[in-house]
């Protein structure tokens, strides 16, 4: 420490190595000196907008939830406040047995409770639908550890309920598996329903009564997109921000931590009293292996999917009529290469100008080959998806192809305990702390609170070494 002034380095300029940064100014303001190092040559991370017709575009995250509070909370901390945007009135659908259709009210990520409406959907089949009340009937399908989505939803419901509306739900989300993505870690209402209920249809019913029926609307955004915030966050945190400067190795010192940059041959080092590691898990891994081997093998289990954002800005003319939805999914059982699409001029008003903005995603797990394509065939694939499902006509007035390798961590079976290792790990060392989408959840209020938690146990350490001090 020099004087009454501790050294945080944050490695990671994401929204949750900023998130921290901006915490830890918050809490202990000018008793602390803050330094985030980001390796690519800006921050922000998968929060990242970019222009498309003149139109202020994200090209990762397009919203936050806003029923959970961090996301908004942060947002009006920076000055954001009055940015922040509710969606319009449209809502989503899925591209099942050949043509759009609503996705069904009354259900929890895809858990269907309401049959009637299920059934007005036309998303499953007449024999896919017949199979889902059998649930009320079967014997209770034990959950006594974590197992996978797909092996405990298909017990209850059959195989198409998860392959028609669970697994495009998910895939928008994790761009993975659902016979590898942990239940309790990516549907925890519905796990602890699992544990408590027979009926998975009686659970996801009893889920919905539960939920407030004046909560607003689930998600929102900002004025800008998504891709404002890391900037206004990096500024209100006061933090010197250094980009283009990559962490090789984390070494423990007498006095704090020792973090080594710069090229090999000619290294440079940065000394720091607290470190908080703000970066994916396999980049944590390689940190961390030389002084917390325990948390660096845990981490380096974590596999990320990689996945492609295709902006298209059309002519409204071009439709032969306005897009009816905010958008739609594409379950892998269609085998179609675009497996979701956004029409953000429709899902976010303020967008509305005399185009249609939309956003095609592409790439899950299993589908790499597909982001091996160059760019404009990855604008191909997303103009006659258009065509096919939307009968559009003519050319895109203008395109973005952004490209997200390794971008999503995938939280297969066992991976809360994972993660439990991982803190139990890094708890045993002083002055050092992780936080990221790796860990407790990959939306931006979940982000947050991890970042708001490694910043509480770095200043609660920086305050014990103070008292020690004096």
């Amino acid at each position: 420490m020099e004087g009454n002034q501790a050294h945080v380095a944050v490695v990671g300029g994401g929204i949750s190595g900023l998130a921290a940064a901006w915490h830890l100014k918050r809490s202990a303001g000018e008793r602390v000196k803050v330094t985030v190092l980001e390796g690519s040559p800006r921050i922000g991370g998968k929060l990242y907008a970019t222009e498309v017709a003149g139109v202020s575009l994200d090209a990762g995250a397009e919203a936050m939830l806003a029923r959970r509070p961090e996301g908004k909370e942060l947002a009006r901390a920076v000055g954001l406040g009055d940015d922040l945007m509710d969606p319009g009135a449209a809502s989503p659908a899925i591209y099942s047995r050949g043509a759009l259709r609503p996705l069904p009210k009354g259900q929890v990520m895809g858990v269907p409770a309401d049959l009637a409406e299920l059934a007005k959907s036309g998303i499953l089949s007449p024999a896919g639908l017949l199979r889902v009340p059998l649930d009320q009937i079967l014997p209770a399908t034990l959950v006594r550890t974590d197992v996978s989505v797909a092996a405990y939803i298909r017990a209850r419901m059959g195989g198409e309920v998860l392959d028609r509306l669970i697994e495009p739900l998910l895939g928008g989300v994790y761009a993975g598996r659902s016979d590898l993505l942990s239940l309790e870690a990516t549907m925890p209402r519905v796990a602890a329903a699992a544990r408590a209920e027979r009926s998975l249809l009686t659970a996801a019913r009893d889920i919905l009564r539960d939920t407030p029926k004046d909560a607003g609307p689930v998600f929102t955004t900002l004025r800008g997109g998504m891709g404002a915030l890391p900037e206004a966050v990096a500024k209100a945190s006061g933090a010197d921000i250094r980009t283009g400067v990559t962490v090789r190795e984390l070494h423990r010192t007498e006095t704090g931590w020792r973090l080594v940059t710069g090229p090999v041959p000619r290294p440079e080092t940065v000394e720091a009293d607290a470190v908080i590691v703000a970066v994916p898990a396999p980049a944590a891994s390689r940190l961390l292996k030389t002084e917390v081997p325990g948390a660096a093998a845990e981490l380096a289990r974590i596999e990320y999917a990689s996945m492609a954002v295709v902006a298209l800005a059309y002519p409204a003319d071009a439709f032969p009529a306005p897009p009816g939805h905010s958008g739609y999914l594409v379950p892998p059982v269609e085998k179609r290469a675009v497996k979701a699409v956004t029409f953000s001029s429709v899902k976010w008003p303020h967008l509305a100008r005399d185009l249609v903005l939309l956003r095609c995603s592409i790439g899950r797990v299993g589908e790499e080959h597909l982001l091996q394509r160059e760019d404009a065939e990855l604008v191909s694939m997303a103009m006659a998806e258009m065509s096919e499902v939307m009968g559009v006509r003519g050319l895109p007035a203008d395109t973005r192809v952004t490209r997200w390798g390794g971008a999503l961590p995938q939280y297969h079976v066992g991976h809360l305990d994972r993660v439990a290792r991982v803190h139990a790990a890094v708890s045993g060392q002083p002055a050092l702390a992780v936080c990221g989408a790796a860990y407790d959840g990959l939306g931006i209020p979940a982000c947050l609170a991890t970042a708001r938690t490694a910043a509480s146990r770095i200043l609660d350490h920086l305050s014990r070494l103070g008292e020690s001090e004096a």
